[in-house]
């Protein structure tokens, strides 16, 4: 068994699924604000997420899912993912953003699950709370060992790719460690690093 874990937001998406929503309900400027020093790894994850979160409070639901829905996928992410399942892996997707994000492109990317965090909803409009399986810096990390011993995947057969500072957990546990297109933080922890905006250049190294 082989297992490939991906990042979603700007590794198998273009870009930041909160960072849409904020454009829309005209706070993204104080959001992509919070969202790069997260990144970088310069403000705790959890509290990032949630003061992020915390300013979509009010925006129409059914606005976000339709955002949600039409998330601009990365170059070459369909492939890649295909190129993937051909040489027997298993893709799991695991993100610090949203169901709302990850469920829709699931269905048009091919992976086999995900993982992400719930934009909570109250009569018709998100409430500004948040929860879920990746709130915190060591989530992904946590949840990698879990899905690991399920499947019966050692460290020797894993891949992670990711972008920013909340992946370096899942590196902690995976053999093959790809930065892609990713902060100084995480390429600093990676052993194969891709800076072209084309996911297909990951099959290179598989």
């Amino acid at each position: 068994m082989k297992l490939c874990v991906f990042d979603f937001d700007s590794t198998l998406m273009d870009g930041e699924t909160i960072d849409f929503l904020a454009k829309e309900h005209g706070v993204e400027k104080e959001v992509c604000a919070i969202t790069e020093a997260a990144m970088r790894g310069e403000l705790d994850f959890f509290e990032s997420l949630t003061t992020r979160v915390g300013l979509l409070k009010g925006m129409n639901a059914r606005k976000a899912e339709e955002i949600c829905a039409h998330l601009p996928l990365m170059n070459g992410a369909r492939e890649a993912i295909a190129g993937l399942k051909a040489k027997g892996y298993t893709v799991i997707v695991f993100s610090g953003g949203f169901r709302m994000g990850t469920t829709p492109a699931k269905a048009i990317l091919g992976f086999d699950a995900d993982f992400a965090n719930i934009l909570h909803v109250r009569d018709g409009h998100l409430s500004g709370l948040v929860g879920g399986d990746m709130m915190f810096g060591f989530s992904k990390g946590d949840m990698l060992k879990r899905v690991q011993n399920l499947l019966h995947v050692n460290e020797e057969n894993t891949v992670a790719v990711g972008d920013g500072a909340n992946d370096l957990s899942m590196f902690e546990h995976a053999h093959k460690k790809v930065a892609f297109c990713a902060k100084p933080i995480l390429k600093s922890a990676a052993n194969i690093v891709i800076d072209e905006k084309d996911m297909r250049n990951l099959l290179e190294f598989i």
